[in-house]
């Protein structure tokens, strides 16, 4: 993990800590309690590791210490006997052994803990909110940035999210029959958008948050495995599959970003790409009725299938997504179907498409349309017009990797 005990404290708490929440909410029942305890373990790093050195296994060591402040904390309180008990049983078998096999290798504890942060009881903005909060380790500021909300606002809904779990009784297990049906789509949802993180972050230096894009596929394969006839669950498997076999294409050796058409390809995994077409095959013999993820697998599937990308299949492409486009229409929709039908008809007919949402309240506070817009442009061969939009792009992104990025293309 290296030697730098501070940066090694960070990387731990950033990979551990989702495993760490859930594992702790499954113990103690009370999502609050399990946040407050991970913390602790998280103030014990920063003060024992540049001290006595990083433990070979972080992730062990911050559960077994959170752990032991869980043991403190029910012994403090008359009402929790049968709480200590179990808790001191667990303690006890992990101190007999190695300090590798101290954490609990439940291996659907973070699935647990996405179905119970999708729970009815909250509206879907504090569902995804909570998820990126427990789930994708992203901060408070972070996450109001991304719903555009001031960082009091988000606090207060993160806060009153969690209130509320606890005033319904929120039962931490995957829930079964219909009742789990019911937060499927919620689920996935959350699924998408924790892959989403990590395969383009929002904000910071990098380009990617590789160790979330390979959380959310553990997951999608998980809960395909959960409900293997539903076709959109399949359909998230595999466009998850397909996307992270790009992981090791999409950026250089200095950590900056590489678009899809200058990648190379023979660095995608083949491996990932067959499981990824053999979950759309499964999907689609289903004979169900699809949804957006085997509709977005399918437009990954064209890209994984073009051995070069002058062979992508551009008008199949655009009819995807023209067939996205009005079964789930959205604004980020139709900038993904100009870029599409840029590249199937031309540039102009790509702009056409942009320049109609460009004032959508969705967009105007993201690089998304100037960033389109500058690509279609200098497509088109309108330079000048091009370098302002991928001007007024790079000043719009949060992310400094895609902002250098957009700062090259501005200056051709």
């Amino acid at each position: 993990m290296g030697s730098d005990p501070q940066a090694a404290v960070t990387a731990a708490w950033r990979h551990e800590s989702p495993r760490l929440v859930a594992g702790l909410t499954r113990m103690t029942r009370d999502l609050a309690l399990a946040e407050d305890l991970a913390q602790d373990a998280l103030v014990a790093a920063l003060s024992q590791w540049p001290r006595e050195g990083v433990p070979s296994n972080a992730g062990a060591w911050l559960m077994a210490v959170a752990k032991r402040r869980a043991v403190d904390h029910f012994r403090r309180g008359d009402s929790a006997r049968r709480g200590t008990e179990t808790l001191g049983r667990e303690l006890e078998e992990a101190d007999r052994l190695d300090l590798a096999d101290a954490v609990d290798h439940i291996e659907d504890d973070v699935l647990r803990l996405i179905f119970l942060t999708c729970h009815p009881a909250l509206p879907p903005e504090s569902r995804a909110a909570l998820t990126l909060r427990l789930v994708c380790g992203l901060t408070t500021p972070e996450i109001a940035n991304g719903f555009l909300v001031r960082d009091k606002t988000m606090g207060q809904r993160i806060s009153r999210a969690k209130s509320t779990l606890a005033e319904v009784r929120a039962e931490f297990e995957v829930p079964r029959g219909a009742a789990r049906g019911e937060r499927l789509t919620d689920v996935m949802a959350v699924i998408y958008l924790i892959f989403n993180e990590g395969y383009a972050a929002t904000a910071g230096d990098h380009w990617m948050r590789p160790e979330l894009c390979l959380e959310a596929l553990r997951l999608a394969r998980l809960l395909a495995a959960l409900a293997p006839d539903e076709p959109e669950v399949l359909g998230l498997q595999a466009l998850l599959e397909i996307q992270t076999s790009r992981t090791r294409a999409r950026h250089a050796a200095d950590g900056g970003p590489i678009l899809l058409e200058d990648q190379d390809r023979r660095l995608w995994d083949q491996l990932l790409i067959r499981r990824g077409l053999a979950a759309l095959d499964r999907a689609e013999a289903t004979g169900r009725a699809v949804g957006p993820y085997v509709l977005q697998a399918a437009i990954a599937a064209c890209h994984a299938r073009a051995r070069r990308p002058q062979d992508t299949d551009w008008v199949r492409i655009a009819q995807l997504y023209d067939v996205v486009g009005e079964a789930y229409p959205s604004a980020v929709v139709e900038v993904n179907r100009a870029v599409a039908h840029g590249r199937a008809y031309g540039p102009d007919a790509g702009l056409a498409i942009v320049d109609a949402v460009a004032e959508d309240a969705s967009l105007v506070r993201t690089s998304l349309v100037a960033s389109v817009r500058g690509d279609l442009l200098e497509r088109r061969g309108d330079h000048q017009a091009a370098t302002a939009a991928f001007r007024e792009a790079a000043a719009q992104t949060r992310n400094d990797a895609e902002r250098r990025l957009l700062l090259r293309r501005a200056d051709g």
